[in-house]
This record gives structure tokens, C-alpha cells and sequence, in this order.
């Protein structure tokens, strides 16, 4: 084994978008010898007295490209973009490579769990009783590089639903109930979220946000804009909004009004004049630690961003309706932008180089941390399985000393608490994992459940024109229901029956066997292809102690590392959540003449039956809650900036901390929280760097 002496300040485990968030806003900033203090590099100048922060990242996936200058980088892309056009099954990982020596939980693998036996065909070891139906990709950039990109944040109730609507949830191993309220509120994320939606590049109308809130929008959004403006709704879109314009649908808690709400979404359209210039997020030196603020630059107006390998493309978004599983031009925010932000800083004559204090190891699988019980139960070393080559499964170990180090562990929602149960240290002859006093790691995995309905509308609405969703129906995201039932958001996706019924190939099957080929063929498939709808139905899952990741040293990848464990089931509360979820979709779909389609059999391989009915679900890809934040040790994994509360060196970032999941896709919340730690992450390396 051999054991790295070269001294970092920070090593960051992952490069997905919470890693590279605390790259980008660390390497920003220097240290002021003279001040004793942080200072952005915009206000440093060119003092003798700075001190810069080194960074050492891990990613577990390959090197190809990592370093993201143009031509590497764009040939990377390219290839995961021929990658995908071959392959048959257009799934989220599809694009990617799926590595022996890092393998990715993929949808393709999920099968129907036969208790007591586990499902172990992919790398995933699911014990159920249900398939958690959801996948992440690693690889540099992490599961951005499929997400869908809509960028909704969490409502002011997501954050306070024992407080709102008297919601408890078992302790581990008991039957007592504690609350699930978030350590911070709404208000107090507010300023972070528009940080994040400046640092992905939002795209949206303020002013068209309808919610089921009691706050008013100047509560809400404040004084404020998206960085840029709207994208356009889609026909497909209009079609439906006006076919339900003032309309209701009727659930077991009553009426509730059908709100159509154009989506915010990370990707690129026009810039908004009326945001201004581009932005600095800094740290502000306070009596407490440290603040960070959106700063005016003053140097330009903002600007979409472009490919990381070239600015000019993908600058608009180009309308490919293949955001999951990729954006071929990189309209689509993904976290390789920010990444690159921390590898180039602009040099005294505003040209790009190549930061020598930051440096990322791919191919480098993090599996362990060791404790120093000696110094305050510190990280003492990181350990890792370095790999050759991608046909190779022989790799070099190699360990780090992070004594005077932060330690940021920023992989995916399995990957965080995988790592922290395979961490075992002894104290008083009692073996413990890191980070787990509370026995909360691993625990309270959730995800959205997505129950689909699709029918053919009467007439034509050419889905597929467009990004994946422009248009969600808000309605159902909060309300009194929430203390008996599931808040949901329902998407109006633009892909057909793709997803639930694999169109147009079973389109084309269909008609086939029913002997129609050349003109009449084309005739019909144009018909039936241009009147599908397809209605998505996000159901919010509680936490729960018992859904959780464990690991088990019978299963092991390819390099002797433990897989994740998943144990995993929906209570009542869900699948009522389904059921009225149904009603709706009926309703709406009754409203709009819409002749449904839908069907769930028992052959879905992830079904529930409810009050007699079946209903079946897909996966969000939002792997949330296995190291959850909260304001005591005894009932969470961190505080509210991410800081372990066991380890005085070790912030764990990413899903992993969200108490509760609300209605929202995910990426934009954890990406504000995950700023905020920035403001703990600076105050701890300013202590360090005095020394």
C-alpha cells in the first residue's frame, strides 16, 4: 500500500455537482496571512501575503476528460453521446460507461424480490419488500449529467411538517415518534437558493410561480428575477392548460384548483435583462465566521453558459427533448461547469489557466476513513482503490493523511453512507462506524415516487418538441391533506408514452400485427404518435428509519469493496398518495376527452395493490436522506452546514442530508445547502491555516 504524504487542506470525495460546488467557492477564495482571514480572490490582489487553498478531489469514474480542457473533454462528451444513440434502451444511464471497478445502481437491473432472497443482478443488493426503482451514474460530473434539469425549490411547509401538519416518524428500533422538521427553515435558505440558481443558470418567470402557499411571492422569491427568462411552454402544454383552465379536481380532502405552472429549469435560454450583471458569490468576514453573499461583479452583463469545451455552443437550449438521459450541446447545466470554474482561474490578463492548487485523482474509489481517537476522533486517513485501466480490475491501494485536513465526503446518497458504515473504529472494546453515534447512517433512504397515466389526446399535440417538461401542475405540493396523505408535483412530460409504454417501437409492434405496412403504417403511427400525452405524478416519500443502505461483507464489487444494501418499502401514507393521485389523473384526463391508456399489471416489477386497486411506480432518480442534517446528535448525521457531529474534520454533503424530500426535484435545494456549508468549511480552514 502506499500512503500519500503530499499535504492538502481539503480532499473532497466526488465531483458531482456538491463536490464541485465546494471546489469552485473554496478555490475562490485565498487566505490573508496579514487579516487572518478568508478573502475572495476579486479583493486579495496581489499581496505577498495570500496563501491559496489546496484541494485534492476523488472520482471514482474514469480519467478521460476529467481535466476538461476543450479537446478531451468534447471528445469524452461525444463519445457518451454515439454511446447513446446505439444503444436500444434509452434509460438515464444509457450514455454512460458502467464500470466493473465503480459500477452504477442502473433502472435495467431492478427485478421483482422474491423474500428472503435478495435481488443482486445489478449493483445494487436490494432485500425490499419493494425495488428502490431509482439510479445514479459515476462518473466525472456525477448524475447531473442526466438529470432533467427543473429547478423548483422547496416550499416553506416541506421544511416544518411536524410543526405544519403534526408529521412523526419512528425512531430506529422503536416505537417511539420524532419529529422530522428541518434544522433551518425556508426563509433562512432563501438567499442560497438564489445563489445556486445563479451558479446553475435558471431559467424562469418569477412571476408565474403559482403554489398552494399562504406566503406571497414578495414573501417567497423576494425582490427578485431568474437569471434568465422563461423557457417556452410547449404546444403539447397549451393544449392541456387550456383544456383545464379553471378547473378543479376532487380528492378525499376536497376541491382543490389546478394550478398550470411553467417550470424553472437549468438550462439556457435568453439571459434576463432585468438580472443584470454577472455575479461573484463571496465570503463576507462577520463576527461569528462567515457570510456569503451574491455580489454584483460589475464587469458584464450574465450570460448563458456554454460546453465546457467550448462557450459559444449550447448557449440556447436547442429543443432535443433528451435531457434524460443527455443534452447533446450542454444547454443543460451539469456540474462538469462548475468543476471547470475550480481547475481555470482568470490570470492578470483575464485569459484561463490551469490552477496549480487544485487537483482531481479519477479512477480513485474511496472505500474507508480511518479515526484518530487520540485527536478529538479526527479523519486521520483517507483510503482508496486506485484502478489502471477500464478492462482492468487490478488496482493499487493507496492511502491519505488528512490530519490536518478537511474532509468532505461528496458522493451520492449510497456511495456517503457506504463509505461511513465501512469506517469501523473501537472505543471500550465496542466497535463503532464513523459518523454514526446517532444511528442515523444510512438510514431514512427515500426517493419520488413516479406513478404515470398516458392517453391520446383528440387531437394532435406533437410531444417530443422541446425540452423534456416545461409545465408542472403545482396544485397538489401542499395542504392540509399532507397530515393523511402524500403532497405530490405532476410534470407534464414531453416524451409520449416512451417511458411507461417504450414508444414508438410498441407503437409500431402494435400496428404491424395488425397487418398495416408502408402508407397506412406511416398514416396511422403519425396519428397515434402526435396525440400522446403522458401525465407524471411525484409523490413525496417520508422518511423512514427502516428504508435505508447498509452494507454486508458477502457482496463485494469486482475491487473487494461492499455494495450497497437496500431494504426498502412504502407505507399507507404513499400509496393513499397514489390512489388519489389516480383520481386526479381520471378527472383531468375525463376534462380533456383524453382516451386512457393506462394500465399496471402485476407483471410491473414495481407494483402495490391499495384498497383492492394496482397501482405501479417508477424512480425520481432522487436518492435522498441517508445521512440526513438536523439540530442534535442523537437523532441526526450533521448539523445544518453539513458538519459531522462525530468527527471535527468531516463535512458529508449531497441528498444524504435532506430531512425531508417535499415536492421538489432535489439538485437545486442540496445545492443551496450545500453553499452554505461553504460559509462553516471557510471558518474551520481559517482555525487550520493559523496554526
Amino acid at each position: 500500500m502506499s500512503q500519500t504524504t503530499n499535504k492538502k487542506d481539503v480532499i473532497i470525495v466526488g465531483t458531482g455537482i456538491a463536490g464541485s460546488l465546494i471546489a469552485k467557492l473554496l478555490s475562490d477564495h485565498v487566505f490573508d496571512i496579514t487579516k487572518g482571514k478568508m478573502v475572495h480572490r476579486a479583493d486579495a490582489g496581489k499581496s505577498d501575503n495570500i496563501r491559496e487553498i489546496s484541494i485534492l478531489m476523488y472520482e471514482a469514474g474514469l480519467e478521460a476528460g476529467i481535466e476538461l480542457d476543450s479537446v478531451s473533454s468534447m471528445t469524452t462528451y461525444n463519445e457518451y453521446i454515439r454511446t447513446f444513440y446505439r444503444e436500444e434502451a434509452k434509460v438515464p444511464n444509457s450514455p454512460y460507461p458502467n464500470l466493473k471497478q465503480a459500477p452504477s445502481p442502473n433502472v435495467l437491473d431492478m427485478e421483482h424480490i422474491v423474500q428472503p432472497y435478495p435481488d443482486k443482478k445489478g449493483y445494487l443488493v436490494q432485500f425490499g419488500p419493494m425495488p428502490f426503482a431509482s439510479d445514479a451514474i459515476r462518473v466525472g460530473g456525477g448524475t447531473t449529467l442526466h438529470w432533467l434539469g427543473t429547478t423548483p425549490r422547496m416550499l416553506p411547509n416541506d421544511f416544518k411538517l411536524t410543526e405544519k401538519y403534526g408529521i412523526k416518524i419512528p425512531k430506529p428500533d422503536s416505537d417511539e415518534k420524532t419529529p422530522v422538521d428541518w434544522p433551518i427553515s425556508y426563509e433562512e435558505l432563501r438567499p442560497y437558493y438564489e445563489m445556486a440558481e445563479f451558479e446553475i443558470g435558471v431559467s424562469g418567470d418569477v412571476s408565474r410561480q403559482e403554489y398552494p402557499i399562504t406566503e406571497k411571492t414578495q414573501e417567497y422569491y423576494g425582490d427578485y428575477v431568474f437569471p434568465m427568462e422563461e423557457i417556452p411552454q410547449s404546444y403539447m402544454d397549451h393544449k392541456i392548460i387550456e383544456g383545464l383552465k379553471g378547473t378543479s379536481v376532487k380528492l378525499s380532502s376536497g376541491e382543490i384548483p389546478l394550478m398550470m405552472v411553467p417550470s424553472p429549469q437549468g438550462r439556457n435560454s435568453i439571459p434576463n435583462p432585468k438580472y443584470g450583471k454577472t455575479k461573484i458569490i463571496k465570503a463576507e468576514s462577520k463576527d461569528s465566521g462567515y457570510q456569503l453573499v451574491l455580489d454584483s461583479s460589475e464587469k458584464e452583463e450574465y450570460k448563458a453558459l456554454g460546453s465546457v469545451w467550448n462557450p459559444y455552443m449550447g448557449e440556447r437550449c436547442e429543443g432535443n427533448a433528451s435531457c434524460v438521459p443527455i443534452c447533446p450541446v450542454q444547454a443543460k447545466y451539469n456540474a462538469l461547469k462548475t468543476l471547470k470554474k475550480a481547475l481555470y482561474k482568470l490570470n492578470d490578463n483575464e485569459n484561463l489557466k490551469r490552477n496549480p492548487y487544485m487537483q482531481i485523482q479519477a479512477q480513485s474509489v474511496v472505500y474507508r476513513l480511518s479515526i484518530d481517537q487520540n485527536d478529538k476522533d479526527k479523519i486521520s486517513k483517507v483510503h482508496l482503490r486506485r484502478y489502471t485501466s477500464k478492462e482492468k480490475t487490478d488496482f493499487v491501494e493507496e492511502s491519505i493523511d488528512t490530519s490536518d485536513a478537511i474532509v468532505i465526503l461528496a458522493a451520492n446518497a449510497f456511495e456517503n453512507p457506504k463509505i461511513l458504515l465501512n469506517s469501523k473504529y473501537t472505543v471500550n472494546n465496542v466497535v463503532k462506524t464513523a459518523a454514526n453515534s446517532s444511528d442515523q447512517v444510512g438510514r431514512n433512504l427515500m426517493d419520488h415516487m413516479v406513478m404515470l397515466t398516458w392517453g391520446l389526446f383528440p387531437e394532435p399535440v406533437y410531444p417530443y418538441r422541446g425540452p423534456g417538461s416545461t409545465t408542472n401542475i403545482s396544485s397538489f405540493r401542499d395542504g392540509s391533506f399532507r397530515g393523511e396523505f402524500s403532497a405530490w408535483i405532476s410534470p407534464l412530460d414531453n416524451w409520449g408514452w416512451g417511458w411507461p409504454a417504450f414508444s414508438p417501437g410498441s407503437d409500431v409492434a402494435y400496428f404491424i400485427e395488425k397487418n398495416l405496412f408502408g402508407a397506412e403504417l406511416r398514416k396511422e403511427l403519425t396519428d397515434r404518435l402526435s396525440k400522446q400525452v403522458l401525465f407524471h405524478f411525484e409523490i413525496e416519500q417520508l422518511p423512514n428509519p427502516n428504508n435505508r443502505v447498509t452494507i454486508n461483507d458477502q457482496y463485494l464489487d469486482v475491487m473487494g469493496i461492499p455494495r450497497p444494501v437496500i431494504h426498502y418499502e412504502l407505507t399507507e401514507y404513499e400509496m393513499k398518495a397514489m390512489e388519489q393521485a389516480k383520481k386526479a389523473s381520471d378527472q383531468m384526463f375525463n376534462k380533456l376527452n383524453i382516451k386512457d391508456f393506462t394500465k399496471y399489471t402485476a407483471e410491473d416489477k414495481n407494483s402495490v395493490v391499495y384498497n383492492g386497486e394496482r397501482y405501479s411506480y417508477n424512480g425520481a432518480g432522487h436518492i435522498v436522506g441517508t445521512h440526513r442534517m438536523g439540530s442534535k446528535a442523537e437523532d441526526s448525521v450533521t448539523n445544518s452546514y453539513c458538519k459531522a457531529w462525530d468527527h471535527p474534520n468531516l463535512y458529508i454533503v449531497g441528498a444524504g442530508n435532506m430531512t425531508t424530500l417535499g415536492t421538489s426535484n432535489p439538485t437545486l435545494t442540496l445545492s443551496a445547502f450545500t453553499i452554505r456549508s461553504v460559509e462553516s468549511i471557510l471558518a474551520d480552514l481559517e482555525i487550520q491555516l493559523k496554526k
